[in-house]
């Protein structure tokens, strides 16, 4: 049989079609995060100088700098702290949730997802207002401890890590619960029946079953809420006010009030490495346990 001749012309126009797709897309995270970053790792290695703000140079000693500052130390130390327990806590509050909705056949499911989503929509300052609102000595929370006699005096709740952690946590939280739904939702569910029939309870079928093969969505939603937490700007400036530093605003102050942008870049570099490397490796781990669950 005679094959068409336009065949491999039409091969190569579809095997052309996914990279002309992604082409803009590509440009796009070119301009906006390859290119920057790589000015600042350029920028890292130059010189600080107060008359001059920047002078061209390759010298370590912003690394250095940093290195030897217990200061600049102790706040990568309590972002990563910081990250790791509101990633932790929004993975706990989070699977129920989206294993709930990824099991639900309610007529309202779209609605309860759109008010999951809601808060997403409202931005992160409006979030943490409220939170302030909630937090504040005359707020919520200190007016019901108050009214119900189970404290004499507003507790101070703002302004301390644990406002912080309250505050990434709810802002974080969507992102977890709608990544996990969307790998719970591909999930047989009449796996859970089998080991039911074969005498496992509700708890250990979700522990045992349920968790593990559901280790590709935890370890996606995690990571990307971890990068979301060592990113954090607006949270721990709202929440934290000066008694609670993470790096994102220490960068911001190097940057833009001190105008040392040599040592900003600095620390830029060491928050994205960081962040990176963290990320990446509890990927792996995760990944890697999940491959040896399926195994055996």
């Amino acid at each position: 049989m005679n094959r068409p001749k336009t065949s491999g012309g039409a091969g190569a126009a579809r095997a052309a079609v996914g990279p002309a797709l992604a082409l803009p897309a590509s440009l796009v995270v070119l301009f906006a995060t390859v290119i920057p970053a790589l000015l600042l790792f350029r920028y890292s290695f130059n010189h600080y100088d107060p008359a001059l703000l920047m002078r061209t140079a390759f010298t370590f000693e912003n690394y250095v700098k940093f290195v030897k500052d217990p200061y600049f130390f102790a706040v990568l130390w309590s972002t990563v702290w910081m990250s790791f327990v509101c990633t932790l806590f929004s993975l706990v509050l989070g699977f129920p949730l989206a294993w709930a909705l990824a099991r639900t056949q309610s007529r309202f499911k779209s609605l309860l997802v759109t008010g999951l989503v809601f808060p997403m929509l409202v931005g992160g300052v409006v979030q943490m207002v409220g939170w302030m609102v909630i937090l504040g000595n005359a707020g919520v929370v200190n007016s019901v401890l108050v009214a119900l006699h189970l404290a004499d005096r507003p507790l101070r709740l703002l302004y301390t890590p644990l406002a912080v952690m309250l505050g990434l946590t709810a802002y974080v939280l969507p992102y977890m619960v709608l990544t996990l739904q969307g790998v719970l939702e591909g999930i047989d569910f009449s796996i859970e029946e089998a080991a039911r029939n074969l005498g496992a309870g509700p708890l250990r079928t979700f522990v045992r079953i349920v968790v593990p093969v559901a280790a590709p969505g935890v370890a996606a939603g995690a990571m990307l809420v971890f990068i979301l937490c060592m990113n954090g700007y607006v949270t721990p400036v709202l929440l934290g006010g000066t008694g609670i530093t993470m790096m994102a605003p220490t960068v911001y102050d190097q940057i833009s009030h001190v105008s040392n942008w040599p040592f900003g870049a600095a620390l830029a570099l060491v928050l994205m490495v960081t962040t990176l490397a963290l990320a990446l490796g509890s990927n792996f781990l995760i990944h890697r346990n999940y491959a040896k669950t399926m195994a055996s």
